[in-house]
């Protein structure tokens, strides 16, 4: 009797052919994504996403620094939808669930040219989750003649909060060519070289007599705060989960289990990025960002702005404000100074850092740890490639941010293990910046103050397309400056109008990648000061402008209307700050 298994008609429907064919050669591509941790975000509408932007340089970038792609032609090619085209012969998508996540879509959405976010060709894909690679092959898909620039890659769950990893590779037509990626080892971090690259962060002990008080008062079990207030790298971008996994997280977690009592119950945690905001608006936002109002009083805060104050009109002033701001209450809080560093190796820190010096406060600059080490391969000594500690050319990924945490955790150890200092810090010196929006306050919707005339006039709606922010530990997304004064559209021409007695004040008004908004002219005294443009930044974000700033106080009359031709369109007054 002949063996069953040996004959062709007893094979079962997953056993393999006889002869399988030979496999198709690989075409020559590079990623844009490579083994990136993502994760699922509610949004205000459709699924919840991980959602990966492309426009201006943002796709050329990941080509450069996670494709190693250095040809101009190649990376020119990628600015429109045409050139896209003409490159790209097909697109490799690989996601790799962490749990059993339901359907995942993937969506390569262009924008159009008549408008930019409906009319371009926007095309969805079910997407496998076990790590296959789905294959897009670019001639097979019709493109629409309003195409003009690749707009965004996004990856739809059925579930916020999914996590999984994927990769996106573009796979080229005839005659261009780039790099091919050479895997990398993980990130040693129990190695010697890495506990040997950390300590590099120590940019300045500072004095130690603000945050030995905490520690020491956590060590008896007293309650404890760690605030933290930033940009979006103090939010959590790049971190998958991003309120879990964020250098903020991961670092209150280190001073928990070095110096809480029990556990470390006693010690708690306080997490204020914003997005794409410098310390111009990080100082109004802080009352009520940090301290909630009065009623948390944070003993170490953590100040991160060096990737985000380029975009700071006073450029330093705010920053140098805000630190004595919260130096100056009566807990006496430790500050800590942090540096965070984009893909280009660039931050803020020779303009920043002198304010720690002045103060002589503890500064962390990530950028001092890593950026030597980039230059060098892995047999030279490299601990961690670009690729392992970015997410996209702002963020940090997962390893990024792990690192970001063991630098501040390093500091706290040092200055466990230091000699206490004599005497507390010096406030009452000539500031190195300036200090002139000390004390400033926030003025929203919910304000009441007898020295303050608001007269709304058009602006009577109540916006709820907000900046999502996720604060503290929560990974839900809880909305910026919710008591707005909104100017729906045509709803009437009776300007915004602010009475108020003040030496400084501060515009916060959204910015939208809304046709629906439009710009608004903003007036004092009668007299045109500036005209409020939402599409800046050209997405949901807060956005903070100086309308006057004055050597000494006086009272002042500022009326806001939509410019001329946006009449039929929204505008969104967030808030103010004023001193």
């Amino acid at each position: 009797m002949s063996d069953p298994l040996s004959s062709a008609d007893s094979r079962t429907a997953g056993s393999g052919p006889r002869a399988p064919k030979d496999p198709a050669e690989r075409r020559n591509g590079f990623f844009v994504l490579f083994e990136t941790h993502i994760e699922a975000t509610a949004r205000p509408s459709g699924k919840p996403s991980q959602e990966v932007y492309l426009e201006g340089s943002y796709l050329i970038d990941k080509a450069r620094y996670i494709g190693g792609v250095e040809d101009m032609q190649i990376l020119e090619l990628l600015r429109t939808c045409e050139g896209f085209r003409t490159l790209v012969h097909s697109i490799g998508v690989s996601v790799k669930a962490e749990h059993n996540q339901g359907d995942i879509t993937f969506l390569l959405q262009n924008w159009g040219k008549t408008d930019k976010y409906t009319s371009g060709t926007a095309l969805r894909l079910p997407c496998p989750a076990d790590g296959s690679e789905l294959l897009i092959q670019l001639d097979q898909i019709s493109g629409s003649a309003d195409d003009d620039v690749p707009g965004k890659f996004a990856f739809e769950f059925d579930q916020a909060g999914g996590l999984a990893v994927a990769s996106i590779i573009f796979y080229l037509n005839e005659g261009y060519a780039a790099p091919e990626l050479s895997p990398e080892t993980p990130v040693a971090f129990r190695s010697e070289p890495y506990h040997e690259m950390i300590p590099h962060s120590l940019l300045h002990p500072g004095n130690n007599v603000r945050l030995k008080a905490a520690i020491a008062k956590a060590s008896r079990g007293e309650d404890v705060t760690i605030a933290y207030i930033g940009g979006s790298i103090t939010q959590g971008a790049g971190a998958k989960p991003i309120h879990t996994e964020c250098y903020a997280y991961q670092s209150y977690l280190g001073f928990k289990a070095l110096f809480g009592k029990d556990g470390g119950g006693n010690v708690h945690f306080i997490k204020a990025g914003v997005g794409g905001t410098p310390s111009e608006l990080g100082i109004i936002r802080y009352e009520r960002d940090v301290l909630r109002d009065g009623a948390a009083k944070p003993d170490i805060v953590i100040v991160e702005f060096a990737v985000n104050d380029e975009g700071d009109e006073t450029k330093g002033n705010c920053y140098e404000s805000l630190c004595l701001n919260i130096l100056s209450a009566d807990n006496q809080p430790a500050v800590v100074l942090l540096f965070s560093v984009f893909i280009n190796d660039w931050n803020l820190q020779e303009r920043l850092s002198p304010v720690g010096i002045r103060y002589n406060l503890p500064m962390v600059s990530v950028k001092d740890a890593v950026t030597p080490q980039f230059k060098l391969t892995k047999a030279e000594g490299n601990v961690i490639s670009k690729r392992q500690f970015f997410y996209d050319i702002y963020h940090p990924a997962n390893d990024g941010h792990r690192v970001m945490a063991d630098c501040l955790i390093h500091l706290f150890q040092q200055a466990a293990a230091a000699q206490a200092d004599a005497e507390d810090i010096d406030l009452h010196q000539p500031p190195v910046i300036g200090n002139d929006f000390r004390n400033i306050r926030l003025l929203d919707r919910s304000s009441s103050l007898r020295n303050v005339q608001i007269e709304p006039g058009s602006f009577t709606g109540t916006d709820m397309d907000l900046q999502m922010v996720e604060l503290d530990d929560n990974p839900s997304g809880t909305p910026e400056f919710p008591y707005n004064w909104m100017r729906p559209a045509e709803a009437g021409d009776e300007p915004f109008r602010l009475t108020l007695t003040s030496r400084s004040l501060i515009l916060v008004y959204k910015d939208s990648g809304s046709t629906g908004f439009g710009s608004a002219d903003v007036r004092v005294d009668g007299k045109p000061v500036l005209t409020a443009d939402p599409h800046v930044n050209n997405w949901t974000h807060c956005n903070a402008v100086i309308v006057y700033h004055q050597e000494t106080s006086g009272e002042h009359t500022v009326e806001i209307t939509m410019a001329d031709g946006d009449q039929d369109k929204c505008f969104t007054i967030l808030g103010f700050g004023y001193c």
